[in-house]
This record gives C-alpha cells, structure tokens and sequence, in this order.
C-alpha cells in the first residue's frame, strides 16, 4: 500500500474516548467529504463520499454513537482509476439534525455554518481529531523524497479553518485554491512526520522516518561511490601518463642518469602501472611518503617534456 493507505487505515483504526473528539472528527469528515443540502421547510439532506471503506466504516460508527442511521451506497468511480467509492446518506430526522448541530455543520435554522464554533476544536484533543477526520475524508501524504502532506477541503475557508486548527500546535499549514477545490498542506519530512503523530498515526510517521534515513543513506552511498569511481579514473589516467612519460626517459636513455631515487621510482611505476602513490612510497628502499613519490613522479614527467 502506498504511505497514504497505510496512513489512512492507521487512522480511521482510532476510536475517539472522549465525545468531543468524536464530534470534531466528525465535524471535519463531514465538512471535507459531505454536502448539506437544503430540501425546503426545514427539511435536510447530508451526502458524505468517501474512497475507503474502513473511513466509511469509521464514518458509520461516529454516527450510530450518536444514533443516527445512514444508508451506504457504493459506486465504481469512472474517471481515474475506478476506485470503488462510498456513499454515507443521512436523512432529516432529528437525532441527525441533533448530531450535525452539535458537530458545528448546523446552525439556527438548519443552515450550514461556514466554519465549526470554538468550542468544537477548542482543546489539543479535539484539534487531534479534527485534523484526522480531514485526512480520512481528503487527505494524501507522500515521501520521503519531497516529502509533501495535502487536506483537501471544498472551498478556500474550509483550506483555512484547517490551519487555524492546526497553528497552537505549532504546525504551520500553508494554504492554497485550486479548481474545483482548495488544500492546506504542509512540507518536509520532519514536520509531516510530527504531523502524522501528533494525529495518531505513528506507524505511518516511524515508516516515514525511516524511508527518509533509507533514502539520506543510499544517496550518500551513491555520492561516496561515485567520488571513489572519479577518483579511480583520475589515479588511472594519471598512472598511464606517468608510464609514458618514463618510457620516453627510457627511450632517450636518460633514465639511467638520473638520480637513485628517480630510477627507483620509475621501475616501480613500470613495475606496478595500477598501484597508488602510497603503495608505491611503501616500496621504496628506504620507505618514503606519498608526497615524496609524487614529487618524484611529477619531476620524471617534467623531464620528459622538457
């Protein structure tokens, strides 16, 4: 399953203890999946469409702690990937009236409310909920490589409300309207990874926390092998030209009137055309260091192009 699934059905495992949380969760998965409609004469009608079926389970069972009946409906969705989605219906009766006016959808007169009352999202427990009914209703996550959380909501207010909720838990949400829809989202994975936590799902933040470890330690993996590879190709290339250059020396037969040091070295290059400076200084008689091999190295090639 992707991080989302996981992420999702982590979340819609949660059972709210408390009632507040389960209005608040209630509250955001009806703002972000559902539609109110208005029949006339006080008359109701809530459309809650959502593509999971354990969000549509959890759904269901935050509505029947409050007694209310809904009747589910599922269709295979044409667009996209045919994902088989779920429909939540609730009728005008007044327990649902009752249960959608204590959530912050209803207000006087039945009439939708633009955005929940304080008192839905007034503690750090009902912020936790909320923030997690939005992302069962409409939520995606991805990473570790850019790493990127999305709430979808129906409109620009609803994007807003979102991050209102989350500021006093020091998550900073930005907000942004597309066609059709607005979001708020938020970037990095250190700050998803809190996010998810902080809404219940650890699992899904410990995999996101060790995708991004995975990922950090593969890409400096590849880094060091490549700098080993263009290191190699550099000692090679440079191995090859002292060779040429020593065989010229040899050639013109001035080898053999250079100094005892500069002979050694060149026998040992022709000798061993793939080993490095340093294992080259370690044969020498006396042994000598790198630096020195190299100078040495360096003064037989500047001979040769003299």
């Amino acid at each position: 399953m992707s991080l989302s699934e996981d992420a999702r059905a982590e979340l819609a495992a949660i059972e709210p203890r408390k009632a507040c949380c389960r209005l608040a969760e209630l509250s955001a998965l009806v703002r972000s999946a559902g539609s109110v409609h208005l029949l006339g004469r006080g008359r109701i009608a809530l459309h809650l469409e959502l593509g999971s079926a354990g969000v549509a389970r959890r759904a269901v069972a935050l509505l029947h702690a409050y007694g209310v009946a809904c009747e589910i409906r599922t269709f295979r969705r044409r667009a996209f990937d045919g994902a088989t989605r779920y429909e939540l219906h609730l009728g005008d009766d007044q327990r649902s009236v009752e249960a959608l006016t204590a959530a912050g959808i209803l207000g006087p007169g039945h009439r939708p409310l633009a955005r929940p009352p304080a008192r839905v999202t007034g503690r750090s427990c009902c912020r936790a909920a909320y923030l997690r009914g939005a992302f069962l209703a409409a939520g995606s996550v991805s990473g570790p490589r850019s790493a990127h959380l999305e709430l979808r909501t129906v409109d620009l207010e609803g994007a807003r409300q979102l991050a209102r909720v989350a500021a006093p838990e020091g998550f900073t949400l930005g907000v942004l309207e597309r066609r059709g829809h607005a979001l708020a989202y938020a970037k990095g994975t250190e700050t998803i990874a809190d996010l998810l936590a902080f809404l219940g799902a650890s699992d899904a933040a410990l995999g996101l926390g060790e995708q991004a470890v995975v990922a950090a330690t593969r890409a400096k993996a590849n880094r060091l092998a490549n700098a080993d590879h263009a290191n190699l190709r550099r000692a090679s290339r440079a191995a090859e030209a002292q060779v040429r250059a020593i065989e010229r020396l040899r050639h013109d037969g001035r080898l053999e009137h250079m100094r005892p040091e500069l002979r050694e070295i060149a026998e040992l290059r022709l000798r061993h055309p793939t080993l490095t400076l340093r294992d080259l200084a370690g044969r020498c008689r006396p042994a000598t260091t790198k630096a020195a091999a190299h100078r040495r190295l360096a003064k037989l090639q500047r001979l040769a192009d003299a």
